[in-house]
């Protein structure tokens, strides 16, 4: 059974950082695109930042980019997401995601259970 665990989430004041990890127990870790998602209360679930497979490219949503840095550990079956400048309205569960490799735009199979990320004033 695939199974995605997000961890690094938390309480952060406005401007600070957080790195989020993905572990994954996918043994075609290496063939999969990540993405990271988040949810907001009351909002829908949103694209925030994917990974091809080889890390050779990204992928930001306006919203993140020049502040969060996606990256990938194909030897530690891990995906992270470094968030700096963190901003009151990044506040969401944010969640990991796997699809198989064949381009973009990504089919996403499989989801973590997500990781709560609060940013306060």
């Amino acid at each position: 059974q695939v199974q995605l665990v997000e961890s690094g989430g938390g309480l952060v004041q406005a401007g600070g950082s957080l790195r989020l990890s993905c572990a994954a127990s996918l043994r075609t870790f290496s063939m999969h695109a990540m993405g990271w998602f988040r949810q907001a209360p009351g909002k829908e679930r949103e694209f925030v930042a994917a990974i091809s497979w080889s890390g050779n490219r990204s992928y930001y949503a306006d919203s993140v980019k020049g502040r969060f840095t996606i990256s990938r550990a194909n030897d530690k079956n891990t995906v992270y997401l470094q968030m700096d400048s963190l901003k009151p309205e990044d506040t969401a569960v944010y969640y990991c995601a796997a699809a198989r490799d064949y381009g973009p735009p990504y089919d996403y199979s499989y989801w973590g259970q997500g990781t709560q990320v609060t940013v306060s004033h």
